[in-house]
């Protein structure tokens, strides 16, 4: 059994895909007997994001963070996210001529970009920087493997797909209510960068109904009535929601994956969404669903196309045992350590 350490700047009580990927995959090789150790931001002080609240940025002594790694004395690291906490455990294994991997989880430069006007470019440049020394990257889909080798990044890539709970997201009887059908749900931050403008903005027929919250749920009550804003659900209550509907509708242009596309498909739901990295890897069916530069057309086609228990099929490929297994097997040795010690 190996012992494993991961590094993150994104953990609970945050609400993501990238938590939730972390904390299923430590659960999961714990279970099967491996040493799990996660240096993640409750233990230091932090401070929210200012455009970002919901992401906690640590301020600490690097010292701590040094003995935390030396102590638990990993067989492998993977840092996951581009952060304080990242940086210090990688400039740790730098230091001490260790191996690591890495994974690509979000699209920092588009969001900072939309968000704090910092030019992709400065961006771009730091991640490859950050990524360099990997000797592991991990991304989830080919397109995002493809678009960062095109973007000049370098180390080795392997997937890391995501996975779903199945006894969650699953088929399950539409039940009558008073919504008038077809039932659109979006799942997700409610941010303008996830481009729930333009989910709200379709014309369509029947409900919209969005679970999450976010820094512009008030302002997008008030402007989109017709809505119903649904905030937080999570287990069975968000699996419920989930199958109640009649299509997902994903109008995110900036995520790598899409975790939520994959629990609707699980739930038998048919997926809208633009040709883009995550979706365009996911829904390559009609009987899955559409994809369109225009968002309302591609609502329509997959209205008409899906099959929902083609899509049950589908999404019950992605199981967080393969997610695990996936990620087990692309970490890599740290290797000899050098003579130095943490100070």
């Amino acid at each position: 059994m190996a012992r494993i350490l991961i590094a993150t700047d994104a953990w609970h009580p945050q609400v993501s895909g990238v938590v939730r990927t972390l904390d299923t995959t430590a659960q999961l090789l714990r279970t099967q007997g491996h040493a799990v150790e996660v240096i993640e931001p409750t233990g230091f002080p932090s401070f929210p994001v200012p455009f970002y609240p919901e992401i906690p940025l640590c301020v600490m002594r690097p010292g701590r963070v040094y003995q935390r790694v030396w102590k638990f004395r990993p067989d492998h690291v993977h840092i996951s996210t581009e952060g304080p906490l990242g940086f210090w455990v990688r400039h740790f294994c730098r230091r001490m001529n260790w191996r690591f991997s890495t994974s690509y989880h979000t699209r920092f430069p588009e969001y900072l970009k939309r968000l704090a006007w910092v030019p992709e470019g400065i961006t771009y440049k730091f991640l490859k920087w950050f990524h360099g020394k990997s000797s592991c990257m991990m991304v989830a889909t080919a397109s995002l493997e493809k678009e960062l080798f095109s973007r000049g990044f370098a180390p080795p890539i392997r997937r890391w797909v995501r996975g779903v709970d199945l006894g969650i997201f699953r088929p399950r009887p539409k039940p009558v209510s008073g919504y008038p059908r077809p039932v659109l749900l979006y799942v997700g931050r409610v941010s303008h960068e996830k481009g729930i403008d333009d989910f709200l903005k379709l014309k369509t027929p029947g409900t919209k109904l969005v679970v999450g919250d976010g820094p512009a749920r008030a302002k997008l009550e008030r402007e989109h009535r017709e809505a119903v804003f649904l905030g937080y659900r999570k287990g069975e209550a968000l699996g419920e929601v989930y199958a109640a509907a009649d299509l997902f509708v994903f109008p995110s242009r900036t995520d790598t994956f899409g975790i939520v596309v994959i629990e609707a498909l699980a739930s038998g739901l048919p997926v809208a969404a633009y040709p883009v990295t995550g979706p365009m890897d996911i829904i390559t069916r009609d009987e899955l669903g559409a994809l369109d530069t225009d968002l309302g057309r591609a609502v329509e086609r997959a209205l008409e196309s899906g099959n929902p228990e083609a899509c049950a099929n589908e999404g019950r490929r992605y199981t967080w045992e393969n997610c695990t297994a996936q990620f087990l097997g692309n970490l890599v040795p740290v290797g000899q350590a050098s003579s130095l010690s943490p100070k």
